[in-house]
């Protein structure tokens, strides 16, 4: 059983980075990844309209409609995918999927636990109010959503100098990358009302969550490919 400073959280964020990485591919996903930001920019104006459907469901029945639910968690997902591959995270060279639900043999994964319940009450304060504290930090994490600032954009910019010049992305620059990358996410699962649990004021390491029990995919795991791949 999980302890409770490693209890799982509803909302999941895995990633596999790849073993070799291009060097000066990096360069030129701004422009590539072009087409899914124009797709993007419609979903997310969909699911704020999905969450305002959804705030008055939860308000009156307690429940996140499953089909806004599974759309607002695709949203979420595709648009993990898209900044793993370009300035939020640069951790694979494979093209997104232009798709809502899970690819598998894509490394890089976000899921969300459905809920049975939510708080009525709780549906009310929590996405502006409790969740203030955390919007500051996330702030700070990305100086807006993945621009390239904040402190994700400051390590992603040496994880990319780093690439041009040796070929290599540092193991521990990559934890700490999608550690933040995890707060996020988790944040905005909460603040879009897919769950009630707060997000810990905790920074999950690595590509994978705690409690995954699969080390060759712990932070010492990517360090271990990073050498074979070199």
């Amino acid at each position: 059983m999980s302890s409770p400073a490693t209890a799982p959280y509803p909302a999941r964020l895995e990633a596999t980075p790849d073993p070799r990485l291009s060097r000066w591919l990096w360069l030129v996903k701004w422009l590539l990844v072009i087409p899914h930001w124009i797709v993007l920019t419609f979903l997310w104006f969909a699911l704020g309209v999905v969450s305002v459907v959804a705030f008055f469901a939860i308000l009156f029945t307690g429940r996140y409609p499953r089909g806004l639910f599974d759309f607002t968690t695709g949203v979420l997902r595709w648009t993990w995918r898209v900044v793993y591959y370009s300035y939020s995270a640069l951790g694979t060279d494979r093209y997104p999927p232009f798709r809502l639900a899970d690819v598998s043999g894509y490394p890089a994964h976000f899921d969300v636990t459905y809920p049975k319940q939510l708080s009525r009450g709780l549906v009310l304060v929590k996405w502006w109010l409790l969740a203030l504290p955390q919007y500051v930090l996330i702030a700070l994490f990305t100086s807006g959503l993945w621009r390239w600032g904040g402190l994700i954009g400051v390590l992603v910019l040496f994880a990319a100098v780093s690439l041009l010049f040796t070929g290599r992305y540092p193991p521990g620059l990559y934890a700490l990358t999608l550690g933040l990358n995890r707060w996020v996410m988790r944040v905005l699962a909460y603040a879009a009302l897919l769950t009630d649990v707060y997000p810990p004021f905790r920074l999950d390491q690595g590509g994978r969550e705690p409690g995954s029990g699969n080390p060759a995919d712990s932070p010492a795991g990517d360090a271990l490919r990073s050498r074979q791949g070199r």
